[in-house]
């Protein structure tokens, strides 16, 4: 890519974010999109603009977003919100300190650095312009100049260190003062109990858990639910719901044709077949109210012997205090590690309950049989993203579709294809991958929401890293280095080091992209905004199909980790051999905080709170990262025949990983378990116990009911499915 292609991708990416601010602006004004652009406040029984008017500076959003505190995140989006700016505001800081000493020093080395490039040093593959004059490769062989680069490498390094152990006590912090709230927080009195072992004969099973867990705890002990298999109560429940929604929805229209000058009104029909398409043609308000009195009979009947025979070995215990459930979690309740496996109970319409009756050899087995498919999913990921950044250079489209020549030789085709063709066949190639992680992540048996978007956005990453950036930057010298792997396959160790230079033109666009473009479209959500409004207007009658329309959902941490880290590996990695990609990174993150501050104040709505529980997931990643970078420049000094620097650059990665092992000896316990001191200050009101118990049954057993005990054995036997899938 010459510099006129990527001049032409930066200001049409800046054109585009600005068009979208600006749409944002006008479209956030109008009442009737309120409900897109203020779910959060609207939800929260708040005006949009909190009895002011709408504000006609289209900048107003920006001071709004500085003028708020952690503590508006908290209070409006948890702590969990709360972390990922810290998250954000760390890396923006390992950024802005590296270029306060990189761009006013690296830069006036290499730029007056007199030397003809070899072709792996330029920036720009198959192209020598003036960015090559800022980067490392701009400097000769061997040149004394280079001491400032590894200079530069271990900046780099000791600032991230420094950044990370504060952001991991302050994290710490904000964990404990959210546990030790006098809130009563549900989830803090119970906890979860997997790998039961059969009862004897002469117990049930909910006799068996009550017994075992009063011997042990016998003046906090409160309660019990065994876990059961609740997918045919639950299939009924949906089909039930279904109807309901249904009935609510021909109700309207036919209050509808009342209004419009029917006396009589016009009744809605139905068809008794496959999907209201076939069979006897019928009204619908009698018919529905007929299937909805059937299933709740059909549903209690269900009940009755989902409670009482499909009864399975996990359990929720509840004890009448905090401080005896943090520390049975943390406790060892059996000799053996494979019969009575405790842990903290998530919140309630976090748990994935269809994973807690998992044996504990079968998660072993699961998670290592997963952990084989995530390898050769990235191992086969990794042709097709090399194929994708191999392909989509011009000069590999000429050779492979030679009829398009004179359309890709016309200046103005070319200047556009070079700015975005690979990056947007990347982007669309990795929107695939998400859901099906998300699905391997479940079938670990992993018992709760947060955990499963820690396990996903980890796959992720490690896919990110490997496939788009080891891969790209591999790939773009796919063809030409084929042969020379193949005569001497040791060389594709020095490989990557030495390839890195050719890709940073790709990825400066790349992140320039996913910034201005990117965020410019999560501002203006004119994508949920247009499928609102189409929905509206020919789907909703009811308001709870209007309400479900603009439900804005959360932060989507099992996406958007991944997404950061991977800008995060390729800014630390091209840091030092082309420091011109620091402004990105830190407009990248700048960006990202003002938007993201703007929809978690005003527009998102969390469906789960972890309590900072991401944080460690988030730190080791960003010092893989580190370690990753620190290991490439040791690379691309020695392809610099720098010998000086292995004695100097490798203690480097062992200095990362003891600072890794420090950090994870001091802090890591916190975030999986509840500390004591922190369970034990007192509550400002008595928890109710029963309100508690409750939470964590599910609709589809406790429908309408609210007399449990006629139920005794099987409230004991209750689970939370709503949220299994």
């Amino acid at each position: 890519m010459d510099l006129n292609s990527f001049l032409t991708s930066l200001g049409t990416s800046f054109l585009i974010f600005t068009v979208l601010m600006f749409l944002f602006a006008w479209l956030s004004r109008r009442p009737e999109n309120h409900v897109v652009y203020y779910s959060n406040r609207i939800l929260r029984g708040l005006d949009p603009f909190e009895g002011l008017r709408a504000p006609r500076n289209p900048f107003a959003w920006i001071r709004e977003a500085l003028a708020s505190t952690e503590a508006d995140v908290i209070r409006i989006s948890g702590v969990d919100s709360a972390v990922y700016f810290v998250f954000i505001s760390t890396v923006l800081g390992i950024f802005l300190f590296s270029a306060l000493l990189l761009l006013p020093v690296l830069l006036p080395v290499s730029a007056t650095s007199e030397t003809i490039m070899d072709s792996n040093d330029t920036t720009s593959v198959g192209a020598f312009d003036d960015l090559d004059k800022f980067s490392m490769g701009h400097v000769q062989e061997g040149s004394p100049r280079l001491w400032a680069f590894v200079v530069a490498v271990y900046w780099v390094s000791f600032a991230t260190y420094y950044l990370l152990w504060k952001a991991y006590k302050h994290v710490s912090d904000l964990r404990a003062q959210a546990l030790m709230t006098s809130e009563v927080k549900n989830e803090q009195f119970a906890v979860l109990v997997r790998d039961i072992p059969p009862p004897t004969n002469v117990q049930t099973r909910k006799e068996q858990v009550d017994s075992y867990f009063m011997a042990i705890y016998p003046d906090t002990f409160y309660r019990s639910i065994i876990v059961t298999d609740n997918s045919k109560a639950n299939a009924i429940y949906e089909e039930l719901e279904g109807y309901k929604k249904k009935l609510a929805r021909d109700e309207i229209i036919y209050a509808e044709s009342v209004k419009n000058g029917n006396p009589e009104g016009i009744r809605p029909t139905t068809r008794t077949g496959f999907l209201g398409l076939v069979g006897k043609k019928v009204d619908s308000l009698e018919y529905y109210d007929g299937k909805i009195k059937g299933l709740i009979t059909k549903l209690e009947a269900e009940q009755k012997v989902t409670l009482k025979d499909k009864q399975q070995c996990a359990a929720v215990i509840f004890f009448n205090n905090r401080v005896t459930a943090s520390a049975a979690a943390q406790s060892l309740h059996d000799t053996m590690v494979d019969t009575w496996t405790v842990m903290e109970a998530p919140e309630p319409r976090q748990i994935i309950w269809n994973n807690l009756p998992k044996h504990f050899y079968e998660r072993q087995i699961r998670q290592y049989v997963i952990y084989f498919i995530v390898f050769l999913t990235i191992f086969f990921y990794m042709i097709p993203i090399g194929l994708i950044s191999a392909f989509t250079t011009l000069d590999n489209l000429k050779k492979l579709l030679p009829f398009l020549k004179p359309l890709i030789d016309q200046p103005e085709i070319k200047t556009l294809l070079e700015a975005y063709l690979p990056q947007i066949a990347l982007m669309v190639f990795l929107a695939l991958l998400p859901n099906f992680l998300t699905f391997l992540s479940k079938a670990e048996g992993i018992p709760s929401k947060s955990h499963v978007a820690r396990a996903t956005s980890g796959k992720y990453f490690y896919f990110s890293v490997l496939n788009v950036f080891v891969g790209v930057t591999v790939g773009s010298t796919l063809f030409t280095t084929f042969k020379s792997i193949e005569k001497d396959p040791n060389s594709i160790i020095t490989l990557l080091a030495t390839s890195l230079p050719g890709s940073a033109t790709f990825f400066l666009t790349f992140v320039a992209l996913k910034f201005f473009v990117g965020y410019g479209l999560e501002l203006s959500r004119i994508v949920p905004l247009i499928i609102f409004h189409l929905k509206k207007r020919y789907l909703c009658k009811t308001e709870d199909e209007v309400k479900e329309a603009w439900a804005p959902g959360d932060l989507e941490y099992a996406t958007r980790v991944p997404d950061d880290m991977l800008v995060v590996t390729i800014v630390l990695c091209y840091s030092v051999i082309a420091p011109l990609i620091l402004p990105f990174g830190v407009v990248y993150f700048g960006l990202e905080w003002l938007i993201l501050r703007n929809q978690v104040l005003k527009v998102c709505v969390p469906s789960y709170e972890s309590y900072g529980r991401m944080w460690p997931h988030l730190y080791t990643r960003i010092l893989a990262s580190l370690i990753m970078y620190q290991t490439t420049m040791v690379g691309y000094f020695l392809a610099k025949k720098f010998f000086y620097t292995p004695p100097i650059l490798i203690p480097l990665p062992i200095i990362s990983l003891i600072f890794g092992f420090i950090c994870k000896n001091k802090f890591y316990r916190f975030f999986q378990s509840t500390a004591l001191a922190v369970a034990c200050p007192e509550l400002k009101e008595t928890p109710n116990m029963e309100v508690v118990f409750r939470s964590f049954i599910p609709p589809s057993l406790g429908y309408e009911k609210g007399e449990e005990y006629q139920f005794e054995d099987a409230l004991s036997l209750v689970s939370r499915t709503d949220s299994t899938f």
